[in-house]
Formats: structure tokens, C-alpha cells, sequence
């Protein structure tokens, strides 16, 4: 597909006049019945021009526009540009391609329509297959996907491969969508040797099947420790916090840095362990498998947010670090990777792939040093965005069983401990909200004679507060991008809430501005994008350009907002 694509790019003024001349809604009058309500999450593959992309916006909908030939998207932003001028909701433009579909899979949101539009003929047989598949998990129950199949050669350069609607139709059955309409029509440019086929699929319930599974697993599910439910929790925290970390979602399953589950899996235990020597299995005489006298015993004096992403370790701290990594490994492998499994032993839900490496005298860990142990696999992409949409259902769910578990255990129950204790050892993050860094920061640009503005407000600042921006009561993250000046009273009356649309973007210059006078040492900003690439959406970890952090930041937002109904503020 990359040689159509870039036949788009270099032509892209030529396909932007044919595509333009063309009115949106009789090119899909055929399908009028299905057209999304205003306030619809929409998703434009293939987007071109923008001239569907404008005309669905124009009509209420939120629209996310999905267009990898840049010179071609360059002009659709040019023409969605106008919205925000009529103070109406912008187009969000993604670089991004199918089958891939990475940046969009990144944030995690459910689509009440996806349009492919003059696309699905470019696609090979097996890119067809893979293409339905993504799409079909972007859905929202009862969501409809509409493609239109292109018949008819291209004399210009453009290679086309062989669609029908029997295809579409294999494919809707394998992945439990249903064919809702269908309709043969002519070619609405007037060319002769060219027709069209409309199709429209909807998801007619999730259907996956992947939430009642986790649901087996933590309820039914036979255990003698915490590790299935250790190991169930930081995917979900993963899935929840970090959508860049995903290194391949290509095939029909998702890999991450084993690095990165076995970063949150110390994290939990640290607390557990060291915090609150709570009991993990049903032996009081025996210690957990990764508790060894070369790794853990070493690190004995670090407490839980010290394992971060960011953080540099060095000499005996960083041998025993790496040691302490591996002896996790091993144990999540022998674990509850082994048992946890579709039905039988022989269909395991999560596989490792252990790489060899050489210790290093410093550790700075980022996405680099967590893929260097090797990958996680999840074998059912629908299990990962189960765990990505269903979070916030399922945390509760597993913290209150890991609470039962916990309390059932001999030397537990011998303390009496109130509950509260059990579910505090359970926190992510310490509840006082570690701010005090960006605090420290503040202060110390005050007294050198820099004046510090609220990102919110523009006020100069005196007094001041540090406020999430996203709220740390539904999203637990101290990173240095989530974490703003602003007034007290601004922070009082944002309470639990998102900054909302127009704030967000109104702001955009100030945080960007205080990200960079926040973070001006080599130091500083390393760590400030580590944290940023392995949170944040759509990222490289080579990215080093704070407008793509916020560029990444506005979807991050969005995607809490849709999937948790969040609450949004504007200042008063």
C-alpha cells in the first residue's frame, strides 16, 4: 500500500479537486439511514481531503481523521481548520494506516462509526483480513462500520486488489459482526469503468467474551498466591497508563517490554512486602520466588515509587536491580503465566520471550531497558482492550479479591489488621500525590527572579498549588507532564475533573512553556520524556518535542473522557 501512498502525497492537489467537487452527502446517500447522531465518536480512515471529515464535524460528530499520505492531510487540515474559527468541535488528524493502525489503537477509545472510504481496494487479501479485525474491536456495541468496495482498474499508477461483498461477509461471520446493508451504485465521478458496492456492519453487543474471562480468573480461578492476581492488575495498569509501550500489535496479539510488567510487578510487591510484610501465599514459611538474596534483599532500603520510569540506579543498586528483574521474570513465567489458560494448559492466554543481555554498572530505566529483557505477549488482542476499555471496572474488582485472599492467609489473620490496611498496601501511588518535585521546581524559579504563570489562567503565580491534569483519583500518575502550576483556588474548583476542550487548547501555550522552563538540564528532560513517550499516545521513544507531547496529551484526555465519563472544567 506505501507505493499508493505515495501517489497520494505527490498528486495530492490533483485528488483533493476531485475529491472536493464532490458533495459528502450524496456521495453517501446510499447509506443515509445509517448516518451517526450529532455527538457520535467518529473515526475517518483514509480520510484525504477532509471533505468527509468536515462535513460529519459539521453535523455535531467528534471526528478523528486517519490520513498517511502527508501532503494530502497537510490540505484536510487546512480545510477542517475552518471549524474551530465557527467555534465548532475539531477534526483530530493522526498519521496513521491500516492494517497498523497503531497511533489509533494507542488511545483507546470505541467508535459509534468507522468509514472507509475509497480505501479497502488498496489493501492486499491479507491485509483485508487483518484491517476487519482492528476495525471490529475499535467498535462500540451496536457501532457500524462502513466500507465501500472500489470495482475497476486504476490507469494512473495506483495498484487495486480484488474486493467483494462475499468477503465482507466471511469476514463480518468470523468476527461477529452483522451485515445490516448493502447496496450496488454507480460511479458518482461518471466514469464508465468503475462501480461501487456499499456495506455497513454493526457490532451488534462487545461479544468478545473477554470480560467475562478475567471475570473467571479472578473470581473461580484456583490459587496458592497473589500472582494471577498480581499479574492481571498491572496489565490492567499498563493497558490503563501506558498505550505507547505497545511494541507490536500487528498480528492477533499484543507485545510489551517484559521490562514493563515486571516494573509494576515490583512495585505492588514492594508495598505488599516491604511496606506492610503482608502475607502472599498460603506457606507463612516460605518466601515468594522471586525474593533472592542477589536481588530483592539488595533493594530492601528503596520503597515502591522508586522503582519509576525515569529513574537512573547505579552501582550495586543497579546490579541488583537487574538481578531482581530477572528473578521476576522467572517467577511470572513459572507462574501464572503457566496457569493461567483458555480451558486447557495447552492454550495459555500470555506467553514470555526471554532475551539474553549483559549487565550494566547504570540503569536508567526507560522503554530501551524494559524491552531489553524481552516481551510479554497477550495471544488475544480482544483480552487487551477488554483490559484497556473494562479498567476501571475491573481494578475494583481485583483489589477487593486480592483483599479476600490476603485476609484468608495464617500470619494475616493472626495481626487482626483492619481492612483499610489491606487496601492501602494495594495503592498504585502514596495518597499524599507525590508533587513535591514539581513544587521544589516552582519555588526555586521564584527565587531566582523567573516569574511563573498557571498554565489555567495566565495569572502570575505567589501562592500556588500543583494540579493533575488529569485527575489522580481516576488516573494515578505523577509523571512531570501530568503535573501543573496553577492557583490554589483554580485547583480547589478543577477538583476531580478534566480541563475541558477549549481550556485545554486556550493552555496549550503556557504548558508547553512551563514544561520547557521546568525541564531545561539534559537530565531533566530525559526524564520528562521517558515518562511522556511510555504514557502518552502515539510517541516514539525517540521523541524529544514537547508539542508532540501535547499533541499526544489533548487524545489522553479525550480517551479518560470517553472511556470514564469523567467530569470536564473551565476556569470561572
Amino acid at each position: 500500500m506505501s507505493s499508493n501512498i505515495d501517489i497520494y502525497h505527490q498528486v495530492a492537489e490533483g485528488f483533493a479537486s476531485q475529491y472536493n467537487a464532490l458533495k459528502p452527502e450524496e456521495v453517501h446517500q446510499s447509506w443515509r439511514s445509517f448516518w451517526p447522531a450529532a455527538d457520535a465518536l467518529v473515526l475517518d480512515i483514509g480520510a484525504g481531503s477532509g471533505r468527509d471529515a468536515l462535513w460529519l464535524a459539521q453535523q455535531g460528530c467528534e471526528v478523528f481523521a486517519v490520513e498517511p499520505a502527508k501532503a494530502l492531510r497537510e490540505l484536510g487540515q487546512q480545510q477542517t481548520a475552518t471549524l474551530e474559527a465557527a467555534q465548532q468541535k475539531p477534526v483530530h488528524w493522526l498519521d496513521d494506516r491500516l492494517p497498523e493502525l497503531k497511533t489509533v489503537l494507542q488511545l483507546g477509545l470505541k467508535f459509534d462509526l468507522i468509514l472507509v472510504s475509497a480505501v479497502w481496494m488498496h489493501l492486499t487479501p491479507a491485509e483485508q483480513e487483518r484491517s476487519f479485525r482492528k476495525l471490529s474491536n475499535l467498535l462500540k456495541a451496536g457501532g457500524r462500520l462502513v466500507i465501500s468496495l472500489r470495482h475497476g482498474d486504476f490507469n494512473d499508477g495506483r495498484t487495486a486488489y480484488p474486493v467483494s461483498i462475499h468477503s465482507i461477509e466471511q469476514l463480518c461471520v468470523q468476527h461477529a459482526l452483522e451485515l445490516s446493508f448493502q447496496q450496488q451504485g454507480t460511479d458518482a465521478m461518471g466514469r464508465e469503468n468503475v462501480q461501487w458496492q456499499t456495506v455497513v456492519c454493526t457490532l451488534p453487543d462487545d461479544g468478545s467474551g473477554s470480560l467475562s474471562q478475567v471475570r473467571h480468573i479472578i473470581l473461580n480461578s484456583s490459587k496458592s498466591s497473589t500472582y494471577k492476581l498480581a499479574l492481571l492488575r498491572t496489565l490492567v495498569r499498563i493497558a490503563d497508563a501506558h498505550p505507547g509501550a505497545v511494541l507490536d500489535s500487528s498480528s492477533q496479539q499484543i507485545i510489551l517490554p517484559v521490562g514493563l510488567v515486571v516494573l509494576y510487578w515490583i512495585r505492588q510487591f514492594k508495598r505488599l512486602l516491604d511496606g506492610y510484610n503482608l502475607q502472599q501465599n498460603s506457606d507463612p514459611a516460605k518466601r515468594l520466588g522471586f525474593q533472592k538474596a542477589d536481588g530483592w534483599d539488595l533493594l530492601t532500603h528503596l520503597a515502591a515509587d522508586d522503582f519509576a520510569i525515569g529513574a537512573l540506579f547505579t552501582g550495586p543498586d543497579a546490579k541488583a536491580l537487574q538481578k531482581l528483574f530477572s528473578h521476576c521474570i522467572d517467577t511470572i513465567q513459572q507462574g501464572p503465566v503457566t496457569f493461567i489458560y483458555q480451558k486447557t494448559p495447552d492454550n495459555p492466554l500470555f506467553a514470555i520471550e526471554k532475551k539474553r543481555r549483559t549487565a550494566t554498572d547504570t540503569v536508567l530505566i526507560d522503554k530501551d531497558f524494559l524491552a531489553s529483557f524481552g516481551h510479554f505477549i497477550i495471544h488475544q488482542d480482544k483480552l487487551w482492550q477488554c483490559l484497556r476499555h473494562y479498567g476501571c471496572w475491573i481494578e475494583p474488582l481485583l483489589t477487593r479479591q486480592w483483599v479476600d485472599e490476603m485476609a484468608k492467609y495464617q500470619l494475616n489473620k493472626a495481626r487482626a489488621l483492619p481492612l483499610e490496611t489491606y487496601y492501602l498496601s494495594l495503592q498504585w501511588l502514596e495518597q499524599k500525590r507525590e508533587t513535591a518535585a514539581v513544587r521544589d521546581k516552582v519555588m526555586k524559579l521564584q527565587q531566582q527572579g523567573e516569574q511563573v504563570l498557571s498554565v489555567w489562567s495566565g495569572s502570575t503565580l505567589k501562592q500556588f498549588d500543583i494540579d493533575h491534569c488529569l485527575p489522580f483519583s481516576y488516573w494515578p500518575n505523577n509523571d512531570q507532564w501530568n503535573l501543573l502550576p496553577c492557583t490554589a483556588n483554580e485547583n480547589r474548583s478543577k477538583s476531580d475533573r478534566l480541563p475541558g476542550r477549549d481550556l485545554l487548547q486556550h493552555s496549550r501555550g503556557r504548558i508547553n512553556n512551563w514544561w520547557q522552563q521546568a525541564n531545561t538540564t539534559q537530565a531533566e528532560q530525559r526524564r520528562f520524556f521517558t515518562e511522556a513517550n511510555l504514557s502518552l499516545p502515539g510517541l516514539t521513544t525517540q521523541n524529544n518535542d514537547f508539542e508532540q507531547v501535547f499533541e499526544a496529551l489533548q487524545f489522553l484526555v479525550f480517551g479518560v473522557k470517553q472511556r470514564l465519563q469523567v467530569g470536564e472544567w473551565q476556569v470561572g
